[in-house]
């Protein structure tokens, strides 16, 4: 996981790790969008504006404490049928943290996405800050979650990287089925704002829908 430019995740890598989700098996021309990190004011409804002019869903990944904080840009998400997941509540990295605590985070987190006015949008569904947490928190947390990791990681939050080259690689990358890595981040905002809407667009004239997991 430690590429630092557009990658896809190897197919053999997806396969030892079965148990995760990265890609869904489709030959339809579907991509699952994700987002993580949010929700913000700042980038979050710009997001949501520019996949309602696709006709898009996609599923956020989302940090309790922003929830928190903004809840009224949370709900948003859910109003507009897209689906959240837990994404800790404070941005944990798991490989740094110890499993009780890293644990409870969690769980801090899902039980605000379970008290909101949308409970039966809120999937069980967890994806671990920087893809990665130790195996000890994995073998607990499968039984509770769908882990989902990912297909492409667009690296849109590096800004060391142009736009353009985050763009041409997440299209070059992407395919049927793939699960790509976004985010509603300041880290990210000028890059995601110059790559989604021509990412969508071109998936679009191409035929292919946009899907919630």
């Amino acid at each position: 996981m430690g590429l630092i430019k557009p990658h896809r995740i190897p197919d053999c890598i997806q396969r030892w790790f079965s148990d995760y989700t990265f890609r869904k098996s489709t030959d339809q021309k579907v991509i699952y969008l994700t987002f993580d990190d949010g929700p913000i004011p700042e980038v979050t409804p710009w997001v949501l504006e520019c996949l309602e002019e696709y006709g898009a869903k996609a599923t956020f990944f989302v940090v309790g404490d922003n929830v928190r904080k903004y809840p009224q840009v949370y709900a948003q998400l859910l109003e507009r049928g897209h689906v959240v997941g837990n994404h800790t509540f404070n941005h944990l990295q798991g490989w740094k943290t110890k499993k009780e605590d890293y644990l409870k985070n969690i769980d801090k987190c899902q039980h605000i996405l379970e008290e909101e006015d949308f409970p039966e949008r809120s999937r069980p569904l967890f994806r671990p800050p920087h893809g990665r947490m130790r195996p000890s928190q994995a073998r607990i947390l499968k039984q509770h979650y769908e882990i989902i990791l990912w297909d492409v990681l667009s690296c849109d939050y590096d800004g060391s990287l142009s736009k353009e080259e985050i763009l041409m690689k997440s299209v070059k990358l992407s395919r049927n089925g793939s699960v790509i890595v976004f985010h509603d981040s300041l880290k990210s905002e000028k890059n995601i704002k110059f790559v989604l809407p021509r990412y969508l667009s071109h998936f679009s004239k191409k035929g292919y829908k946009f899907k919630t997991l």
